[in-house]
């Protein structure tokens, strides 16, 4: 089975960082593979913009050395190699400086009517000074849109004046604040598996799912990103955005259409009815930890602390119980937890029914298991239902828990494209739907900023969990004691 590629309209891409690590590692392999794939059309550029003094020439050669460093062998074709950086363009803008804005006008001029769009992949304090130059130098036309990284903001203060501050230059339907967890393919799936199905929506509440699971963890540490993470934490770096983002997207209610405000609506909606944690019940609901040394599959690791090289309380785990106070899912707890260092890397939610209300099988036919929908968003993305059959073979009956299993790399021999593809092009094609709207972002941290001041004011340390474990003891505390235990991820 082939996908559908359809072409998008000419374009001029702008990415403010366009000699970054995200550019790099990220934009400029997604940009080249959706070329490859034919999504383009002419004349269509990608123009790199920062500080560095760079030629068209000297920056093409960059973009060589990331595609070679970036994709596997198969993926290199030197035809589609040298297409791709035949359209790379590189203008040096100093933001804070406001210089380079004319050179880059000049450029964008060639065609004011093409559309445009402005990737700033840079650091979030850098964003009102792009913006504004953005604006003072004309470079805004009626098929311009602007994308924003995150972090937005690291409370709901910050990122209200972020807001302001990108809403002054730009209206809300030409900003688009990317989540890339959002472009990934099973994650998208999961809207397909709740509306385009009738066999689960009848049992998507209360009355039939006992609880729910988010897991994100992640094998490596620290990395390059000591200083930004220190500052940030497990909390603000991945449940105030992909891992809330997830929760909505398996409880809210049907939207009646795919259009974007739609979605957001029942998004916002969901964020807005998550039950308050506070200090009169956050050492209850949450749990947060910070590896020590320990072990990995490349060996030994050194602990947070050996790696930032100074005293922190800063978690790279966290643990919660939430709760959403509304008729479809009252009492049913939403566990997540994200964490470093963890055994694998692995991104997963976890749907378990209700168990059957009464067993007619013999105590000899084993113990019943509950229904289980396990949809992993990486690796490995698919989907599997866990069921009980009866085991083949003569003897009487024995009962196994068993998953129907479809692996989209099995099921559909296509390659699977990275999240950034298809948010890059959505950009393009004026889609909102897979990008956050300023009400989710603030509806958010309004839920998120509770919780770290109630870590605050009640002094909630840290637990030490050894590199390579599955987290700190209270984490498996937090969802045992009521009578649940975690999905292993297997």
């Amino acid at each position: 089975m082939s996908s559908q590629i359809i072409p998008v309209d000419p374009f001029d891409y702008v990415v403010f960082g366009g000699t970054g690590d995200l550019a790099e590692r990220k934009l400029l392999p997604a940009l080249y593979h959706r070329q490859a794939a034919g999504q383009f059309t002419e004349p269509t550029r990608i123009i790199a913009a920062s500080r560095s003094d760079y030629s068209d020439e000297a920056y093409r050669d960059f973009a060589r050395e990331a595609l070679d460093k970036h994709l596997n062998h198969a993926e290199r074709e030197a035809d589609q190699i040298e297409a791709f950086v035949a359209r790379l363009h590189y203008v040096s803008v100093d933001a804070i400086d406001n210089r380079g804005f004319e050179d880059l006008k000049a450029l964008l001029d060639e065609d004011p009517t093409r559309i445009r769009a402005f990737y700033l992949a840079v650091a979030p304090s850098i964003f009102g000074h792009i913006c504004e130059g953005i604006r003072d130098h004309g470079l805004i036309t009626e098929n311009t849109r602007v994308v924003v990284e995150k972090p937005i903001g690291r409370d709901l203060d910050s990122a209200t004046r972020l807001n302001d501050t990108i809403g002054e230059v730009f209206v809300e339907d030409q900003i688009f604040r990317i989540d890339h967890y959002l472009g990934k393919e099973t994650v998208q799936n999961l809207m397909a598996l709740r509306f385009a199905n009738a066999l689960y929506e009848p049992l998507w509440n209360a009355a039939h799912i006992d609880h729910v699971q988010i897991t994100v963890a992640e094998s490596v540490g620290l990395e390059s990103r000591a200083g930004y993470y220190d500052k940030a934490g497990a909390l603000r770096d991945m449940v105030q955005n992909h891992m809330l983002q997830l929760l909505c997207l398996v409880a809210m209610e049907p939207p009646h259409s795919m259009e974007a405000d739609a979605v957001h609506d029942e998004k916002v909606k969901i964020l807005r009815s998550l039950k308050r944690i506070d200090s009169a019940n956050v050492d209850k609901l949450t749990v947060r930890g910070q590896y020590t040394a320990g072990a990995s599959s490349a060996g030994a690791v050194r602990g947070y602390l050996d790696e930032l090289g100074d005293e922190s309380n800063t978690e790279t785990f966290v643990a919660l119980k939430a709760e959403i106070a509304n008729w479809r899912w009252a009492g049913v707890p939403f566990y997540m937890r994200t964490g470093k260092r963890m055994p694998h890397r692995v991104s997963e939610i976890v749907i378990s029914f209700k168990p059957v209300s009464h067993s007619i099988f013999e105590e000899s036919a084993g113990r019943l298991m509950t229904n289980q929908l396990v949809i992993r968003l990486q690796p490995d993305e698919g989907v599997r239902q866990w069921m009980m059959i009866k085991d083949p073979g003569p003897g009487g009956m024995r009962l196994r828990h068993v998953p129907l299993d479809m692996s989209f790399a099995e099921s559909f021999k296509v390659r699977n494209p990275d999240a950034y593809e298809r948010l890059l092009l959505d950009v393009i094609r004026d889609n909102q739907t897979l990008f956050m709207r300023r009400d989710e972002v603030e509806a958010a941290w309004r839920w998120i900023d509770p919780i770290l001041k109630a870590w605050e004011d009640t002094g909630q340390g840290v637990q030490d969990y050894v590199a390579g474990t599955s987290g700190p003891s209270q984490a498996i505390a937090l969802i045992e004691r009521d009578g649940r235990t975690w999905h292993d991820g297997k």
